[in-house]
């Protein structure tokens, strides 16, 4: 049990570290874009003395340092600062568009993982075969794709073309009761295959790769030789071995999927948190990209925190290295 408490922790510890390099960086960064964020809260017909009170209101008139600290102080109050083109609580403007993300991420990495596992573990068993042949052109030519081109292809052919899918936003207005849940479905899949065509051949190669190096390991040919069917060796014995890879690139590939998401929200005009930042970059809307930039990172590294743990549990020697 201490063992895995210090495991725990030392995970915890790095994750925080990590948000914390990841606000300062976001904290400068938007300091150095193009534009005076004042622009965004001080009206081209204010006196000067009215615009610098309004900036003194905002601390944009303070020493960056002190704005840095100021900024920290209220990130642990769980305070994001005020929206300067609706002025609300970034909070409230990021709770609005995070369900949308969240469902579009979780959806698109659920689909994404139930349809590699099945392929990589066919492409394994059947090496050299059709469906190997087949899943390995299909993983390069995927890991090469662009999402806001596969994004714009689906839209163009399925949407515009055929009429069989929603070209755009999260619902249709007026529609409600159940039949809201299915339209919401209909709006969702467009942007969710986009993303999982993108992601899909990154799984499948490494799962392949992995699986048929876990088949030839002496403990999977003693299960054959002692009569052990070969499904049961492959999804009881080697898979589990041949998935702490996989795992580990769930984690890693999170931070792309969370930019893609960005990318799509944007082709698809999904009411997202990625919407969200292009709407604030063309407003110079700084408190909500800073919130949107931190919730992001905050999401990613507790995703890769959990992905670490899991991978401790998957393979207990982790834990002791």
């Amino acid at each position: 049990m201490t063992q895995v408490v210090r495991f725990t922790a030392r995970r915890l510890g790095r994750a925080l570290l990590t948000v914390w390099f990841a606000v300062t960086v976001t904290f400068l960064l938007l300091r150095l874009l193009p534009g005076d964020p004042a622009l965004a809260v001080a009206s081209p017909n204010m006196t000067p003395e009215a615009r610098l009170e309004l900036l003194r209101q905002y601390g944009l008139d303070e020493p960056l340092l002190v704005q840095y600290g100021k900024y920290l102080w209220q990130l642990l109050h769980g305070n994001l600062g005020i929206s300067f083109a609706r002025q609300v609580p970034v909070s409230d403007v990021l709770m609005e568009r995070l369900p949308w993300t969240l469902l579009l991420t979780f959806s698109s990495l659920l689909v994404t993982v139930a349809v590699g596992i099945p392929l990589g573990v066919l492409a394994a068993t059947r090496p050299r075969g059709f469906l190997d042949r087949f899943t390995q052109v299909g993983g390069v030519i995927g890991q090469s794709l662009f999402v806001p081109s596969v994004g714009i292809f689906l839209l163009f052919f399925l949407g515009l073309k055929l009429h069989l899918l929603p070209i755009g936003g999260s619902y249709s207005p007026g529609v409600y009761g159940p039949a809201w849940y299915l339209d919401v479905l209909k709006h969702l899949i467009l942007p969710c295959l986009s993303l999982m065509l993108v992601q899909l051949g990154s799984y499948v190669l490494t799962l392949r790769s992995t699986l048929i190096d876990a088949l030839g390991e002496d403990y999977c040919v003693l299960a054959r030789a002692k009569g052990m069917p070969n499904r049961k060796v492959v999804w009881k014995h080697a898979l589990r071995n041949a998935l702490l890879p996989t795992t580990t690139l769930v984690g890693l590939q999170l931070g792309y999927l969370v930019g893609g998401a960005v990318l799509t929200e944007t082709v698809f005009a999904y009411p997202g948190i990625g919407r969200g930042i292009y709407e604030a970059v063309t407003q110079l809307d700084f408190p909500v990209l800073q919130g949107a930039f931190v919730l992001l990172a905050v999401t990613v590294v507790i995703a890769n925190m959990l992905t670490d743990l899991t991978y401790g549990v998957l393979d207990p020697r982790v834990r002791t290295a």
